[in-house]
């Protein structure tokens, strides 16, 4: 009897082990595999950010820093860089400044495959030369004063630094290469260990395994939730900051960690699922063979 409640309490903390740490590498690999090298759906999740007021405020100020370097009008020179700088603001609230987000970030979306499935280290940028050239071109068709001095240059947004494209290529290719069968195999280990404990152990050894695994899961996406904040602060300690590239990093970092955040709730609701109908299938049980 000692030995079957000994075996028992090793297979219930391997079971949890695993599911713990299974659970943030599955949800990681199905999401760079399908998410992040996925152009289309790459850009899906960070188009919106055209509407992101942080996002706006970034590529505004970006702009006006840049025709500021090529004007000299004296005593007015903080007049017109405000003037600039709200013409630039309300430009990022047009059609035409969601297209050119959206074309800047499906190139941005190439050097994000060519940075961490690359050879050579290179940092992560989104090149806003195409949306400078589309505010300029805006702004001087509406007799805007100055506007033909702005500098179309490659001004980006750094959303990864080359360091950090190094340290986390390895762990990328080898997420990609996992693609969603770290998840398969999560689902069948919960599926043959749980069976396999119903029929050799009965309804209440099932009943604890399956509370177990609800556990698993439990600490499985707090686990990845630390993980993703954990990702983000580090990502933006290598970011030029504390201005407007951090807060487009943190915009982009966001919208392209949201499917994860949103699997953290899925599997945290499936666990604590799993905890109840256990351990009150437990209490359910044990008050009929009392009652017997």
């Amino acid at each position: 009897m000692a030995v079957r409640t000994y075996l028992s309490a090793a297979l219930s903390a391997v079971l949890l082990v695993l599911l713990t740490l299974l659970v943030p590498f599955s949800a990681l690999a199905a999401w760079v595999d399908l998410e992040l090298d996925d152009s289309d759906r790459y850009l899906a999740a960070v188009s919106p950010l055209a509407s992101d007021p942080g996002v706006r405020d970034t590529v505004a100020t970006l702009v006006t820093d840049e025709a500021m370097k090529n004007i000299d009008v004296g005593p007015l020179q903080d007049t017109v860089e405000e003037f600039l700088g709200d013409t630039a603001r309300s430009f990022t609230t047009t059609e035409a400044f969601q297209k050119a987000w959206d074309g800047a970030n499906r190139t941005a979306h190439q050097a994000v495959t060519a940075a961490l499935h690359g050879d050579d280290g290179q940092a992560v940028t989104i090149d806003l030369a195409p949306v400078i050239e589309r505010v300029k071109r805006e702004l001087m068709d509406e007799g805007v004063p100055f506007a033909d001095l702005i500098p179309v240059r490659h001004t980006t947004i750094t959303l990864l630094s080359a360091d950090r494209a190094d340290e986390l290529r390895t762990s990328f290719r080898w997420l990609r290469y996992c693609s969603v069968w770290p998840a398969v195999g999560t689902a069948v280990l919960l599926v043959l260990v749980v069976g396999l404990v119903f029929v050799r152990r009965g309804v209440r050894g099932g009943l604890l395994a399956t509370a177990v695994a609800g556990v698993g899961f439990v600490l499985g996406a707090v686990l990845l939730r630390v993980a993703l904040a954990v990702g983000r602060s580090r990502l933006l300690e290598q970011v030029p900051g504390p201005g407007s590239d951090r807060d487009g990093a943190a915009a982009v970092y966001d919208a392209l960690t949201a499917s994860l955040r949103t699997t953290v709730w899925a599997v945290l609701a499936v666990g604590l699922l799993l905890v109840v109908c256990g351990t009150a299938g437990r209490f359910v049980a044990a008050r009929r063979t009392a009652g017997r």
